[in-house]
């Protein structure tokens, strides 16, 4: 860890952290907006995924602690497109995660070769968000 930029890894983790906050807010309104025979499951899977975006962002705070940085107390913007069907809601989902993707590789790229440990916490987080990002996109496939 004697080559890690700690300031620029910080910073890193703290726009994962404001993002993933957002998600708990984007997660929770969406949830909220679902209605019809779906709603049941479609709602189940947001709550979940809103509580996951808090627990990564708990777990970034944490490693920004760690690294003697200072957790933002912000979230990221969120676009509201007052658009609310079902498949709205999901490719919304599908565009929040394959950015929260895109943080992680971020992460990974500044972190590679410096600490194993940091360069694990980001490749699980991508391996997370892949997952999320398939499911949301079989998920759409009934409305293709």
């Amino acid at each position: 860890m004697n080559n890690l930029n700690k300031e620029n890894v910080c910073t890193i983790l703290n726009e994962i952290m404001e993002y993933e906050l957002a998600g708990v807010v984007r997660y929770t309104h969406s949830s909220l907006m679902v209605t019809g025979p779906y709603r049941l499951p479609i709602v189940n899977f947001l709550n979940e995924q809103a509580n996951e975006s808090l627990l990564h962002a708990q777990q970034a705070g944490e490693l920004i602690v760690g690294l003697d940085g200072h957790p933002s107390q912000k979230i990221a913007k969120i676009n509201e497109t007052n658009r609310h069907s079902i498949k709205d809601i999901l490719e919304e989902s599908l565009e929040h995660e394959l950015h929260a993707l895109s943080l992680y590789k971020v992460l990974l790229k500044t972190v590679e070769e410096t600490s194993v440990y940091l360069e694990e916490y980001a490749r699980t987080k991508i391996g997370e968000e892949e997952k999320h990002s398939l499911e949301l996109k079989v998920m759409l496939k009934d409305f293709s």
